[in-house]
């Protein structure tokens, strides 16, 4: 979601925070702003839009200071409109602010009854008019910066500048992720690591409901109760380099294209491939005690996480649930004694999945994350964390982070499994060479990409497309139809086969695709025939399979695309890769904007 950064310089500020602001544009956002300390004042300058028209705004009308703060916002409360673009002011405060202030009607009525007169209908208004309210009252500005953190309610992060306080940056956050940079003679705020790692790689994150005071001599932190607290420095491991999209149109595509080599490096961390084995890590409970496991997360990743339980009933047969995280925390289910949850996020900031884990943990539950940000709130909150090796994503729709899930969900059934007892050596064995494949399959499918770009060119012209897959294929249509959705904005879903008949029939004519994920196997048949009644009723059948499925299915299917023969342990993480594609080709031929989708965020930091 939004993205803030800040600086207390020693150079002109505007130009590291626009650098800055361009390494945040993959949480998504429709305006973006600046706001420096001029002369005593304050100064701003914003832009509707993609950063491109702010740099265009800057570039016509120069942006003088060494001290200021930007923003890229994702609207909630107001239109994306210049008017309610970030940074809102007044005479005497500039602020930027991630994530949704809930008491900001109540806070708006006291304010306009004190006389205040508000510009936007924006909730970050609120905080900066009752700011503004503090400092007109006499409060100094970290004073005052306290003062007003006490009377707000919701998640956020916030930061602030103040006329006649040249080296003075004031941050806070709550439910919503900021970290400290410190350089040499001069500090930085950011949403996270990967805005400041160009300008310092030694960051200290905020807590939950910490502030702090920075200047370019250092910082101060507080607690939520204003008490002093300290914060440990480390070296970031996340790269200051600049990602580019390389000889691909578009960053989707490039990040499709490396699914190979992430699978590759995350799978080399958990298998050994020469003694056939899966080496985990230390867990924070013993799976072969744990009576029940908790998966939940939200979006693509709860999706791995559907298959993850899939693996791990089938093969550890530890009992689990999956949830949605958002309905998760307010379904409030019983928790078992001794039990453990198992958390997946790319970014490891979401904020519903966050408020499932805080409380997995009031209710006793040891906490595993698989994230693909170290250094993350959710990888410092957990009990353990495992770290897919995904690289930075930047299209907002995941990809190759989503395989990288799915690799180390798989690792952890089959360790879980050999740790009840529940398989052989040489079980393991062939599951392990099954995975270890995977990587070279991986690129035997990126070699149809001339193949599904032909598909996408129906699929195109579609209102409506279904997709089918039965077991642990089953979350991978369901994956299919929201990336079809997410960057193409086409209506699609995804259905287990089995229950075709018990709805979905009533939707199939001759303009409806339905894509099905059918490897030959155990549940060929099954999905064969409801492939089969699907045709009957003019639906165009495409399937993704392997050869030996392509030689039944060829009979009554429109398109069949033919994969690399694995083992359906594999087949999730490899079928992905198709549907994934399928979707990309269908937005570049829709014209959509493929790695910002519009009203998506990367990030979700509130609710």
């Amino acid at each position: 979601m939004c993205g803030i950064v800040g600086v207390v310089g020693r150079g002109e500020a505007a130009p590291l925070l626009l650098d800055a602001l361009r390494r945040l544009e993959y949480r998504g956002y429709d305006s973006a702003g600046i706001a420096t300390l001029v002369g005593g004042g304050i100064d701003r300058r914003r832009a509707e839009g993609k950063l491109g028209n702010l740099a265009g705004v800057l570039e016509r009308n120069a942006l003088p200071g060494t001290t200021g703060i930007g923003h890229t916002r994702w609207a909630t409360h107001g239109a994306p409109t210049e008017r309610n673009a970030h940074p809102h002011a007044t005479t005497r405060v500039a602020v930027v602010h991630n994530g949704i202030i809930e008491n900001h009607a109540e806070l708006r009525t006291e304010l306009e009854s004190q006389g205040a007169l508000f510009e936007t209908e924006t909730d970050t208004e609120t905080f900066v008019r009752l700011l503004d309210r503090l400092l007109a009252d006499g409060l100094e500005p970290v004073a005052a910066f306290g003062a007003a953190l006490k009377r707000v309610h919701g998640a956020f992060a916030l930061a602030a500048v103040f006329a006649g306080h040249p080296r003075l940056l004031l941050g806070a956050r709550q439910g919503a992720p900021l970290a400290v940079g410190f350089g040499e003679g001069e500090m930085f705020l950011g949403s996270d690591a990967l805005a400041l790692a160009p300008l310092t790689r030694r960051i200290a994150y905020l807590e939950e409901g910490d502030w702090v005071v920075v200047t370019e001599e250092g910082a101060r932190f507080f607690d939520v109760d204003g008490a002093a607290v300290e914060r440990t420095v480390v070296q970031t491991a996340v790269s200051g380099a600049v990602v580019g999209k390389g000889n691909y149109r578009h960053f989707m595509e490039k990040e499709l294209h490396e699914h190979p080599a992430v699978l590759g490096d995350t799978l080399r961390q958990y298998l050994d491939p020469r003694s056939q084995e899966v080496r985990l890590p230390r867990l924070p409970f013993d799976p072969a005690r744990v009576p029940r496991l908790t998966l939940t997360a939200c979006g693509s990743a709860f999706l791995a996480a559907h298959v993850g339980r899939y693996w791990i009933e089938g093969l550890a047969r530890i009992p689990c649930d999956a949830d949605v995280a958002s309905e998760l925390r307010y379904r409030d289910p019983p928790l078992p004694d001794g039990g453990a949850a198992i958390l997946v996020s790319q970014s490891g900031e979401t904020a519903d999945t966050m408020a499932a884990l805080k409380l997995l943990k009031a209710g006793g539950q040891q906490v595993l994350s698989i994230v693909n940000v170290p250094e993350s709130t959710m990888a410092r909150a957990s009990d353990a964390a495992l770290l897919t090796v995904a690289g930075p994503e930047v299209g907002v729709a995941s990809t190759k982070a989503f395989t990288a899930q799915l690799a180390v969900l798989a690792c952890l059934a089959i360790g879980f499994a050999r740790a009840r007892g529940k398989m052989t050596p040489q079980e393991e064995a062939r599951l392990t060479q099954a995975l270890v494949a995977v990587p070279g399959h991986a690129a035997e499918v990126l070699e149809q990409d001339a193949r599904i770009r032909e598909l996408a060119a129906e699929v195109a012209k579609a209102r409506d497309v279904l997709f089918l897959g039965r077991g642990s294929l089953y979350p991978i249509a369901l994956e299919g139809a929201l990336k079809l959705k997410e960057i193409s904005y086409i209506h699609a879903e995804g259905y287990a086969a089995g229950e075709m008949k018990h709805g979905p029939i009533a939707l199939i004519d001759s303009n409806v695709p339905v894509i099905a994920l059918c490897p030959s196997g155990p549940l060929f048949e099954k999905t064969a025939s409801n492939l089969q009644e699907a045709a009957a009723r003019g639906g165009r059948i495409m399937a993704f399979t392997d050869a030996a499925g392509a030689a039944a299915l060829g009979r009554f299917a429109e398109h069949v695309v033919v994969l690399p023969d694995a083992d359906p342990f594999a087949a999730p993480i490899l079928y992905t890769i198709p549907v994934q594609l399928l979707a990309y080709h269908v937005a570049v031929l829709k014209g959509t904007d493929v790695d910002q989708p519009r009203n998506l965020a990367k990030s979700v930091t509130v609710e």
